[in-house]
């Protein structure tokens, strides 16, 4: 019995990382794993962004991915982004209010006329992305990959209207184990440079995207955790060729770069849980937003940002490696 038990243990610690690599145990941090080199994983998400400050806010950002072992240090990853709209807004709150027809104006009772809402399903546009491992938290004090990728999008994650982007993201990835991988921690910080088009407006944009999350592993198979995210950006719109005089503009041409002023931000926070198989994962958790702000141009009050940011994030992910 004592031979059986001794057995299974180094089984246990023997697959623990290869079961571990490219599985998702958080909605938005990543962990250092990249691919085996000639292996596939197909993912997909559905993050589902609920409530603002008024009306009803319904946004589900669904994500299928296929990423690809080029070599046991480099994985490329293709997503697709979908985007699902349902919402009407009481407020008068920017872009959302012009998306769903509202003219942002008061009865005579004092109260706003939110437009008739606005519901579909899009094409949101898509992702190509490469990420290089320079050290394994399985070998090395601690886990380092890098990343860098391309997004395109046509149609605006906020209100999905019509945009023009193009974006350039720059991401780090650290992680560190103990107690036999049973005790994970990581931390994800990511740069994107945006340019974004719509009609009279032009947005050059600096966002930030940083998240921290452990993850314990409770059971075999099973791990659950806590998760903690901050998004911000950094910009002053363009519009009919004119800017606000008192924010400060990102630019971030080579003969020109500038981090301009923050815009909005936001930060989340909560747990998720984690299953896997041999060949595939499930990942789910909630994160609330527990802070937020930003210039007198966002939609912010009580401490929380309404525009840019919704009350809770509420996530599901699934794996299949092949």
């Amino acid at each position: 019995m004592k031979i059986k038990l001794l057995a299974a243990a180094v089984a246990a610690a023997v697959v623990a990382p290869s079961a571990m690599a490219g599985e998702n145990l958080w909605l938005y941090t990543k962990g250092t794993d990249t691919r085996p080199e000639g292996s596939f994983e197909f993912k997909v998400s559905d993050i589902w962004r609920k409530g603002k400050n008024s009306g009803n806010y319904d946004f589900h950002d669904i994500r299928p991915e296929i990423e690809y072992g080029i070599t046991d240090k480099l994985s490329l990853s293709v997503e697709g982004m979908i985007f699902h709209h349902d919402y009407r807004v009481t407020d008068c709150m920017g872009p959302m209010i012009e998306t769903q027809g509202g003219t942002c104006t008061e009865d005579e009772e004092g109260v706003e006329d939110p437009g008739p809402g606005f519901k579909d399903t899009q094409f949101g546009g898509y992702e190509i992305g490469l990420k290089y491992n320079v050290l394994s938290p399985y070998k090395d004090d601690f886990g380092l990959s890098l990343g860098v990728g391309y997004e395109r999008r046509d149609k605006y994650r906020l209100d999905g209207a019509d945009i023009d982007q193009d974006s350039f993201t720059f991401t780090t990835f650290l992680q560190k184990d103990f107690l036999d991988d049973t005790l994970v921690f990581a931390l994800n910080v990511k740069t994107e440079f945006e340019r974004r088009k719509s009609p009279g407006v032009l947005e050059e944009e600096i966002a930030v995207d940083a998240s921290a999350a452990v993850s314990y592993r409770v059971a075999p198979n099973w791990f659950v955790g806590l998760e903690f995210r901050h998004q911000s950006d950094y910009l002053n719109p363009e519009e009919e060729g004119e800017f606000d005089p008192t924010l400060k503009r990102s630019s971030f041409d080579l003969s020109d770069f500038r981090i301009g002023t923050q815009h909005q931000n936001g930060n989340y926070f909560g747990p998720t849980i984690h299953y896997a198989q041999q060949k595939w994962w499930v990942t789910a958790g909630a994160l609330w937003q527990v802070a937020g702000g930003g210039s007198w141009h966002s939609f912010s009050n009580n401490n929380r940002n309404w525009d840019e940011h919704e009350k809770v994030h509420i996530g599901f992910i699934y794996g299949y490696e092949f």
